[in-house]
């Protein structure tokens, strides 16, 4: 039975929510064929004797170039409704990385999911994948205080969950730990924020940024974005409070 087309929102939420202990390769070498269609691009990439059909979100690339996307899922007997077109497997990415060099650093983060060959994949089968946004929260961090940002729009992690209403659609500064950061996904960098406040029984102490701009993990940030509420990508995947499109100014 062949796999359906897959929502971008719900990759987007089924690639954040992977393990990440398994190692697996990023998708390196030379394209040989491309095409675009519902959000993706896709490239047959060629390595030595090996070709393998990758799908990374819409993007330029060229016949002849070097491409190296990051490790991803993969989608057997999968059709592209798109595309009108059936794959025998095809490797869901999170997106193209600079170089050779760059894959190489992230190969042990996103693994290789192989999905069912013989089974249909539908919306609550993907969503009971992704388990929701819940299973992306960080743990909080023992005995962290960080101190609130400066300035009238300055709010705690806390506040950007207890004020999201008032807060919805508003530039808010927040400073705190990067726990997490995760590159490139659906195009963007996605940081988890904790300054120690918050409730975790209800995961009010992890704000989830995202921002073109990378982060250390570890490394206490000041960031500015535009606060959205009840952002919900799909799949389960919803989030109480999120800032976007965020701009680190201060590190």
């Amino acid at each position: 039975m062949k796999i359906r087309s897959i929502p971008a929102a719900l990759l987007l939420a089924l690639l954040l929510t992977s393990p990440a202990a398994a190692q697996q390769k990023a998708v390196k070498g030379k394209v040989l064929e491309t095409m675009s269609g519902a959000g993706y691009t896709y490239l047959l990439v060629e390595e030595g004797q090996e070709k393998t059909w990758v799908a990374v979100p819409e993007s330029k690339v060229e016949v002849g170039q070097t491409v190296a996307a990051q490790p991803g899922m993969v989608m057997k007997g999968f059709e592209s409704q798109a595309l009108k077109r059936t794959f025998d497997a095809v490797v869901f990415s999170p997106g193209l990385v600079d170089d050779a060099a760059a894959a190489s650093a992230i190969e042990g983060g996103t693994p290789r999911l192989a999905a069912q060959p013989d089974a249909p994949v539908d919306d609550a089968t993907l969503a009971a994948m992704s388990g929701g946004s819940t299973k992306a929260v960080v743990p909080a961090k023992d005995e962290l205080k960080v101190e609130k940002a400066e300035g009238e729009t300055g709010r705690t992690v806390e506040q950007c969950f207890s004020e999201r209403e008032q807060l919805n659609g508003k530039t808010v500064l927040v400073r705190g730990k990067v726990v997490k950061f995760t590159p490139q996904i659906m195009g963007k960098n996605w940081i988890h924020l904790q300054d120690g406040s918050g409730d975790p029984t209800k995961n009010t102490h992890d704000l989830v940024v995202t921002t073109a701009e990378k982060a250390d993990k570890d490394a206490v940030v000041v960031i500015e974005g535009v606060l959205s509420k009840d952002k919900d990508f799909g799949a389960g995947y919803r989030y109480e409070a999120i800032i976007e499109d965020a701009k680190i100014i201060s590190k």
